[in-house]
């Protein structure tokens, strides 16, 4: 939808075709006449759809109009979910304490919606023992597997191995739901 509505005189059509405040097609009639309807019902004309053949124009309160259509907009800015990666990062010869510090944080995270990249960083020649981050990558995916997905395999860049984990979608949550109220009727 467009945000810029042409109203009342703002309508360059000869011809309109006139939908009422309730929905009722009133046909295809001149825009004068249209106007004079408006003026009568104390509503204003709206080009709601300037580029059908001829214009479809409406007959609505312009004001309560964007009222509600701004109200529409915030309501689905509200429902969206932004997701940002959060980043835990480690070394190839990490303690299984310090290691499980980091599955609980990840767990956290992918509760909370968020995706995880796993950051296994290397110094020196620890790059040549690659396998080792790969293993670590792999036992950490592991762990998260039960509210995980694997988004991006174990990868070397540069002095770095990174894995992206994003969360089990939540519609798996609610076709579970709905096999519970099946199975409950």
């Amino acid at each position: 939808m467009s945000k810029d509505w042409r109203i009342n005189e703002e309508i360059r059509a000869r011809e309109v075709r006139l939908v009422s405040d309730d929905g009722e097609q009133l046909g295809i009639i001149p825009l004068r006449q249209a106007l004079d309807t408006a003026m009568e019902k104390g509503l204003d004309l709206v080009e709601v759809a300037p580029s059908a053949q001829p214009p479809v124009c409406r007959l609505m309160d312009y004001g309560k109009f964007k009222f509600e259509q701004n109200k529409r907009e915030k309501d689905a800015r509200k429902k969206q979910k932004i997701i940002s990666i959060k980043e835990v990062k480690m070394r190839p010869n990490i303690e299984d304490h310090d290691f499980q510090v980091k599955v609980k944080n990840a767990r956290k995270f992918l509760n909370a919606g968020d995706k995880v990249k796993l950051t296994i960083m290397f110094r020196g020649r620890e790059i040549t023992h690659a396998d080792l981050g790969e293993k670590l990558s792999l036992r950490f995916v592991e762990e998260l597997t039960d509210i995980s997905n694997v988004e991006k395999l174990p990868k070397v860049e540069g002095r770095n191995m990174t894995t992206v984990l994003i969360p089990k979608f939540d519609s798996e949550k609610e076709k579970d739901k709905d096999k519970e109220k099946k199975e409950e009727a």
